[in-house]
């Protein structure tokens, strides 16, 4: 991985072939410290071991990830992103951002591999409490800012009314975990199908709608939401 290929002629080619490689190492590097965090665990998995899984060279290694712990940030990062191209929804249909924005955590949740990662860093809790804050902090909370965030966003639009956007956040959220990953962490045969997780995320940003709708907001079926719905009167 680390290459024998000469790089291109000239400083820009040289400087392109460099960043190239560097992106590639580390791909390769997070992919083997998925792979083996979840197999081993995080008290099993040495950064010797990652560099050998992905083909580098413990220096290349080292300087991208100086400590296990960097590495494992890195890692809980990368299995929690979302793709540029899923931008946030625009402000105005509450009940449509809601479910882009359920069916989005639906998938982060889903993901193979990541009811393990969960597992791992319950495990490991007592020995490392670290990877607690690190999975809580560059995991899940940085999705759920982006909910809170549009839930305020709704607010300003005069869609939605509330008094506290964390706890809704935290209500329509955890309708969804509830379903999708939390039975599984227990159940390892649960895995509903696509069709039973739509509906779930569908149930509960109806929930969060027919809660939280101002009368001026759009309804179910572009219909008008009928007066007074509020979490602040």
């Amino acid at each position: 991985m680390d290459g024998t290929e000469s790089a291109p002629a000239g400083p820009s080619g040289a400087a392109r072939y460099h960043r190239d490689l560097a992106r590639r190492n580390r791909e390769a590097l997070l992919g083997a410290a998925r792979r083996l965090f979840l197999d081993l665990g995080y008290d099993g998995t040495s950064l010797a071991k990652v560099a050998a899984e992905a083909g580098v060279s413990r220096a290349t290694l080292f300087k991208q990830f100086p400590t296990k712990a960097e590495l494992f940030s890195a890692m809980v990062t990368t299995s929690w992103a979302i793709g540029d191209e899923q931008a946030p929804p625009v402000p105005g249909d509450p009940l449509a951002a809601l479910t882009t924005l359920g069916t989005r955590y639906a998938d982060l949740l889903t993901r193979p591999g990541m009811a393990d990662l969960f597992r791992i860093v319950i495990a490991e809790l007592p020995r490392f409490p670290e990877l607690g804050r690190t999975h809580f902090d560059l995991g899940k909370m940085p999705f759920f800012d982006s909910v809170r965030d549009h839930l305020l966003a709704e607010q300003r639009a005069g869609t939605l009314r509330f008094s506290d956007a964390d706890l809704v956040a935290t209500q329509f959220l955890g309708m969804i975990a509830n379903y999708v990953l939390w039975p599984r962490m227990l159940l390892l045969d649960w895995d509903p199908d696509a069709a039973s997780v739509a509906r779930a995320v569908e149930e509960a940003a109806l929930t969060v709608h027919a809660r939280h709708a101002t009368a001026e907001g759009p309804g179910p079926e572009g219909a008008a939401r009928p007066g007074g719905v509020s979490g602040s009167s």
